[in-house]
């Protein structure tokens, strides 16, 4: 969204604001301007939308998400997805998620959703991956090249359409698809029922992270990593499951926990997401910290913009508040981001080199 369009904006010091940023876990179908909402619900003929005021849209994605149930989040997604299946639509939406990313200060952009969700007005799988793709190459140029979007494309838990996801992202994967995803409802859909998707992008050599340990426990990151195969996790903030901290602050490590941590594997974590969906109970004991101090590699993230509320900048705002961060930690958080990304070993160290490090030098 604009960052002027959200009316619940967290206030955020100036140098978070010129901070560079890395984000690798943010929803185009959750991060739409409100105004553009409103603008494509009235083209298409979508009356489904609560109110057609932006400012009051915006306000009522967040307090419609405030419910503390993943599933109860997730049902917002219909009002977006509604205005979201033409080409026109997505190269606008994606487009603009690209400005308003580079506009809060993000250098490099993993941006996920679902083509499966965009096929209602007769767009083929194809068509909707690449409507996308040039909606954020546009979203670049308008942006001056502040900011690269690589997309990531996701398979549905609840639907049998992985295995052809994972196909359409080995096929795009030299257009500007940097991986795969699996998302939905974690409840009753465990990740390894897609198991032929994941071993047809390993055979592939493609890549691919997996949401995990956001609704479920330690169990579902355990079945994302070694059954799957994920090299990184969506949220994964409930592998503290498998961790026992001790009234000293002193913590023992459980297998996973370790194998997780001691092999580098990212957790894509979310904090306000996260409070939403009942997954944490507020930002100064959500479990981030603890996992930052254990030596995780731990990335900050906003899942979904519109409707968490959120920017980069108000998550990083948010960890200053909680746990009094400074610029050499979300330095940290940014530069494991990069070193995350779904990108090849010499564009890693260029972003790290020639934006991260002198970025932050600067502040």
């Amino acid at each position: 969204m604009h960052l002027s369009d959200n009316p619940a904006a967290q206030p955020v010091a100036d140098w978070i604001r010129r901070a560079p940023k890395a984000v690798l876990h943010d929803h185009l179908d959750g991060g739409l301007r409100p105004a553009t909402i409103v603008e494509l619900a009235r083209a298409c003929g979508y009356e489904g939308l609560p109110t057609e005021d932006p400012a009051a849209l915006a306000v009522w994605f967040r307090d419609a998400a405030d419910s503390g149930s993943l599933e109860r989040y997730l049902e917002t997604f219909a009002h977006t997805c509604a205005v979201m299946q033409t080409r026109e639509a997505l190269e606008r939406i994606a487009a603009e998620c690209a400005e308003d990313l580079a506009a809060d200060g993000v250098v490099y952009a993993e941006v996920r959703y679902a083509p499966e969700q965009h096929l209602e007005r007769g767009l083929t799988l194809d068509e909707v991956v690449d409507a996308v793709n040039a909606g954020f190459r546009e979203g670049e140029h308008r942006a001056g090249g502040k900011i690269a979007v690589r997309a990531l494309l996701t398979g549905m838990r609840h639907t049998d359409r992985s295995l052809e996801i994972a196909e359409l992202t080995v096929a795009h994967r030299e257009r500007g698809v940097a991986g795969f995803d699996i998302a939905g409802g974690e409840i009753g859909n465990p990740p390894a029922r897609h198991l032929p998707a994941f071993q047809h992008l390993k055979r592939s050599n493609c890549h691919f992270t997996i949401h995990a340990g956001e609704a479920v426990g330690a169990e579902s990151i355990h079945e994302a990593v070694q059954i799957c195969g994920a090299e990184r996790v969506g949220h994964g903030v409930r592998i503290t499951d498998d961790i026992t901290v001790r009234e000293d602050g002193t913590a023992d490590l459980g297998h996973l926990a370790s194998y997780l941590r001691d092999n580098r594997i990212a957790l894509e974590v979310c904090p306000t997401s996260n409070l939403q969906t009942g997954a944490a109970k507020d930002y100064a004991s959500h479990p981030i910290d603890l996992l930052r101090r254990l030596g995780f590699r731990v990335t900050l993230n906003t899942d979904n913009r519109l409707v968490s509320g959120t920017t980069m900048s108000e998550e990083f705002q948010h960890m200053v508040d909680a746990f009094g961060y400074g610029p050499e930690v979300f330095e940290q958080f940014t530069v494991a981001a990069v070193e995350a990304a779904f990108l090849p070993l010499p564009e890693r160290r260029r972003i790290i080199d020639e934006l991260v490090r002198p970025g932050y030098a600067a502040l």
